[in-house]
């Protein structure tokens, strides 16, 4: 099942991103699968994976390579505006509703209700950037120095608010996505933990991924750590924990790369001959 529900959770981005290019060019669906992939192989070496765009560009005209850098960010935001939402808000119910000892023991009683706090208002300041995008685009524009860079992001303009949220429904049914993949395999690999806890724990490792500096492989610990640090205090299953987040990572990052870099040597294969 894990393995079926991969092509849906690219499947939906690639819809996502066929979306976002519409107004600067037509993608068949395909073409917008070919160019997802093809990012992901750039984002396995940057920080963060915030080099899609370097292997989505291969699939962009020329002409409009610079405009389609801010669809890219556009996407991106509307994937950590769902995440910093859900995480935040799992962050609070199992904060409210369940034993403090158990989640928050790692950090000092006032540094729970700080990040709380911190996540709700990065979730508020993106909510507003996303469907307010136009507003920081006239701002910009009235800087002479950044004239010349405004020009390519006023696409953005284009967006009416219900695009703006069907973008955004399709970022939140990929995250529904992927958190299934993990509670799947999580089941699949004996750690027993609670359907409804383990969705919110996982919201909360999806959160803490999105703001740790990483950067390739280096992900790879990083992912175990954090999925431990935050699992174990419900399951005391340490080996399947980890085994479920290099068996995440390998499904849904390391596949897509590969199948990405080979797109992409095709594409320079054919441009040669």
């Amino acid at each position: 099942m894990v393995m079926v529900l991969l092509p849906l959770n690219w499947g939906l981005e690639a819809r996502k991103w066929q979306l976002l290019i519409r107004p600067l060019e037509k993608f068949s669906f395909l073409t917008a699968f070919k160019s997802v992939l093809a990012g992901c192989s750039v984002t396995m070496l940057t920080p963060n994976r915030i080099g899609e765009y370097g292997g989505r560009i291969f699939y962009v005209k020329e002409t409009n390579r610079l405009d389609a850098i801010p669809l890219t960010i556009l996407g991106s935001m509307s994937q950590l505006l769902v995440t910093l939402v859900m995480g935040t808000a799992g962050l609070a119910l199992l904060k409210f509703t369940a034993s403090e000892r158990q989640l928050f023991t790692f950090l000092p009683a006032y540094s729970s209700y700080l990040l709380l706090v911190t996540g709700g208002c990065a979730s508020l300041f993106l909510l507003l950037l996303y469907f307010k995008a136009s507003v920081l685009v006239k701002l910009l524009m009235r800087i002479k120095k950044l004239k010349r860079f405004t020009d390519h992001i006023l696409l953005l303009n284009s967006f009416s608010r219900k695009q703006l949220l069907r973008i955004l429904f399709l970022s939140f049914l990929r995250y529904l996505v992927f958190i299934l993949q993990y509670v799947l395999l999580l089941k699949v690999l004996q750690v027993h933990i609670n359907i409804s806890a383990c969705f919110w724990l996982l919201s909360i490792f999806y959160l803490v991924m999105a703001v740790a500096p990483t950067i390739g492989f280096t992900e790879l610990p990083i992912r175990a750590a954090a999925s431990v640090e935050i699992l174990q205090l419900y399951s005391s299953n340490i080996i399947g924990i980890q085994a479920a987040s290099l068996g995440i990572w390998l499904i849904n990052l390391v596949i897509p790369a590969i199948a990405g870099s080979l797109l992409i040597l095709g594409i320079k294969i054919m441009k040669e001959k």
